[in-house]
């Protein structure tokens, strides 16, 4: 944990040195102590804020996919598959189009990520025991739904405003900021989960073995569900849809350190976090001074793991 930490706090200094105007350690050691520097705007204003952000979204859908991995039992689940992103980018570039306010493009995106987590709940609802399946087969559906939708809303939208839409799609960072509120929330959602831990390890077992011994599975689902929603919700709307993260980094965590989730969560938070700060920087040097789409970068990074993940999944079945 101590090494993940320091990793976070390294990929820190390097979004804060690097970028198509490259700062000096001495520079930004000077920076960061306080002194006058001739990239001090440039490091404190436009980068910091940047990578804090990617460090947020990291560990939010870092976390959501943790959540979607232990609910549904299957360690290659992503919470994208739960039509939540979906709902988002949906209610983002249909407030594009309508030519509202960018400071509102936020706000619509969680509002259409919280409607698509309400539609969810009403479709896969039933009254006999809870079921990751109805879930997952109603999150399959509505996510394809939403892409239909967001096809449309391209097809249909402006030629000039067709590139801040895709970038939207792809994932941005260029202009992200972090709400106060998602600085607050963010904690509490990690301790609730923490608090939950043991009860997350149960249900990792089975839903029989996790009745057995008391759990209440059905309540359990719901909470993690609604959790894992929430955070994918508030880092859609920070960023846009940026995929792999959820999917790769707790994966990976579980392999690498422990499937104990009061290890699997900090370190699936912290870990992320850096993933994505190194992946933004990445996004912005490798073809500066045009910045790519931070998604690109994730999807180019994630499909070669994704694929070594299921060959070594099928392989030790």
């Amino acid at each position: 944990m101590l090494s993940l930490l320091a990793i976070c706090l390294l990929s820190l200094l390097i979004a804060l040195k690097s970028g198509s105007v490259a700062v000096g350690w001495q520079d930004l050691w000077q920076i960061i102590s306080g002194g006058e520097n001739e990239w001090r705007e440039l490091v404190l204003k436009l980068r910091l804020p940047r990578a804090m952000a990617a460090l947020v979204t990291g560990a939010m859908l870092a976390l959501a996919g943790s959540l979607m991995q232990v609910l549904l039992r299957n360690p290659l689940a992503d919470p994208y598959i739960m039509g939540v992103s979906g709902g988002a980018a949906f209610a983002a570039l249909g407030a594009m189009l309508l030519g509202v306010a960018a400071t509102f493009i936020p706000v619509a995106a969680f509002i259409g990520a919280l409607s698509s987590i309400l539609l969810v709940f009403a479709v896969s609802r039933g009254s006999g025991p809870w079921s990751s399946t109805r879930m997952l087969l109603s999150g399959v559906v509505l996510a394809a739904g939403w892409g239909a939708l967001i096809s449309l809303i391209l097809a249909l939208g402006p030629d000039n405003s067709l590139r801040g839409m895709l970038f939207w799609l792809m994932g941005d960072l260029s202009n992200a900021s972090v709400p106060l509120a998602v600085w607050i929330a963010f904690p509490i959602l990690l301790l609730l989960l923490m608090l939950r831990s043991r009860s997350l390890n149960i249900l990792a077992l089975g839903e029989v073995t996790a009745a057995a011994l008391g759990e209440n599975t059905k309540q359990l689902g719901w909470f993690i569900y609604l959790l894992a929603s929430l955070l994918t919700a508030m880092a859609v709307s920070i960023a846009g849809s940026i995929g792999f993260v959820g999917l790769i980094i707790p994966h990976a965590m579980r392999l690498l350190i422990s499937s104990d989730h009061r290890l699997l969560l900090p370190a699936s938070a912290l870990t992320g976090g850096s993933f994505l700060i190194l992946a933004d920087t990445l996004a912005r040097t490798v073809a500066a001074p045009l910045q790519l789409p931070v998604g690109v970068i994730t999807a180019l990074t994630g499909v070669p793991l994704f694929l070594y993940l299921l060959h070594r999944a099928r392989v030790q079945t």
